[in-house]
């Protein structure tokens, strides 16, 4: 350890890796692995922009992200003046301000190189504002409200975001919907101009907010980096040596998680899939064009929408959902490939109509496209009103079958990559099948088995004369 003061004092205000060290070794009780040594360089190089980081229980992350990050930031070489950590709770957020006060009190170290810290600082179970920095650290959670929020005139210049999801949380599509609102809504608009969002984590969900947050920086709509840190890494080596240094010592903490679904998705950052999963997402394949109509030797067949009901427009009603697909080919060279942006509106009775000859004439030019529509208690009369005025509409009946057996039918179909998928524009379709059975909504799912379902009872051997439907 350095031991001049000024020279300890110059190198921790440089860099957070040595900041760390200095004055919270206490919390690694083994050699520095590489993992965290990437994490401080992250955390160092603000040009990078936003910053999402999941990593696997235990690693640290908590202790490097809510702790030494904004007191580094604060006493160290950014120099900044306002700092927001955000927790899920408000437990939470106090238990972040609760060990940020402690560090400040009680370590001596950092007391005589960085403080006094006393001293007409102000104290609170949700803000720390220390006078000779002229900086506060504060902690919120994702339950509260935040607009406004400033010190003196400066907004938060760093946002650090650690564990705002739990399974519950995620379980739906509304519960991710808020927490994804709310910080974009909410969080996001109160920063300075430039200002980071740190987003620390598990991988809870598929759709998750730092899924969602991963995708955006894939994407390029998101300026940031995204770097995940699982226990082991593609060789199945530990990335903490110092802490699991083998295989056994790996088994053992293994043995002690006892549950193999826990193990993948806090360790391994693997999201727990339901055991009875319907559609399985690693089923899932997309195409990245359509194949040409035109070129026989495509074999293109037909359009074709399955198209499930929810006749009101109160806010409490189901979707009504309107699939699409173009189907090429015969017997086992057949192909579906379900088109973007299907139909998820809450539509009356003729809303639903004309959207519905809306969509029979979209596809293909001069003709009108086959609409397969669930056939019960009342649903009937949309399929008899569109065959009256003379469009391609046919009656899918149920037969006794819940949604779950119909599309537990489909099942097959989508794993050997019959069914395809676009790569855009399917989102809440794709999230709707592999969420069946939690997701509160599956109106699109309906829709989707209603037309697979339609598609594979038909005649699917080829004709002597080749089919031509509407190119």
């Amino acid at each position: 350890m350095v031991k001049d003061r000024r020279l300890r004092t110059k190198i921790t205000s440089q860099s957070h890796f040595w900041f760390f060290h200095f004055y919270f070794a206490h919390y690694v009780k083994c050699s520095t692995p590489d993992f965290h040594r990437e994490i401080y360089a992250l955390t160092e190089d603000f040009s990078l922009g936003h910053l999402v980081v999941p990593a696997f229980r235990h690693s640290g992350k908590s202790t490097i992200f809510c702790l030494s990050y904004p007191l580094w930031a604060v006493l160290g070489k950014p120099k900044y003046k306002f700092i927001l950590i955000v927790g899920k709770t408000q437990e939470q957020a106090r238990l972040y301000m609760k060990n940020l006060t402690d560090e400040l009190v009680k370590n001596d170290l950092l007391k005589s190189d960085m403080g006094p810290f006393r001293e007409d600082d102000v104290w609170r179970s949700n803000a720390i504002v220390l006078t000779k920095h002229n900086a506060m650290i504060m902690a919120v959670s994702s339950e509260q409200s935040i607009r406004g929020i400033r010190y003196g005139s400066m907004r938060p210049q760093l946002i650090i975001c650690d564990d705002l999801e739990d399974s519950n949380s995620v379980k739906t599509l509304e519960g991710r919907d808020k927490l994804y609102g709310w910080i974009k809504n909410d969080l996001m608009p109160v920063r300075e101009t430039g200002a980071r969002l740190v987003v620390a984590g598990s991988i809870l969900h598929m759709d998750s907010l730092i899924m969602r947050l991963k995708k955006e920086i894939e994407e390029r709509m998101l300026q940031g980096v995204y770097r995940a840190f699982p226990l082991l890494d593609k060789n199945g080596n530990s990335l903490w040596p110092g802490k699991y240094p083998d295989a056994e010592a790996i088994d053992k903490l293994k043995k002690e998680i006892g549950n193999e679904a826990a193990w993948n998705q806090e360790f391994l950052l693997i999201p727990v899939q339901r055991e009875n999963a319907v559609i399985r997402p690693e089923w899932i394949r997309y195409y990245e064009n359509l194949p040409d109509r035109r070129n026989p030797k495509n074999a293109f067949r037909f359009a074709i929408t399955g198209i499930d009901l929810a006749i009101s427009v109160k806010t409490s009603a189901d979707y009504t959902a309107m699939v699409s697909a173009y189907v090429f080919g015969w017997g086992d060279q057949m192909k579906i490939y379900i088109l973007p942006n299907p139909i998820n509106e809450r539509l009356d009775f003729p809303q639903t109509l004309t959207k519905a000859k809306e969509i029979s004439l979209s596809f293909m030019k001069g003709k009108r496209s086959r609409l397969v529509i669930e056939s019960v208690g009342y649903q009937p009369a949309l399929a008899q009103q569109l065959q009256k005025e003379g469009y391609p509409a046919e009656e899918f009946k149920v037969c006794g079958q819940d949604k779950e057996e119909r599309l537990r039918i489909t099942s097959p179909h989508v794993k050997q990559g019959t069914v395809l998928f676009p790569k855009k524009g399917a989102e809440f379709l794709v999230q709707q099948l592999i969420g069946f059975g939690v997701e509160k909504h599956d109106d699109l799912a309906d829709a989707f088995a209603i037309l697979v379902n339609q598609i594979m009872a038909g005649k699917n051997k080829k004709p002597a004369t080749p089919e031509v439907f509407g190119i």
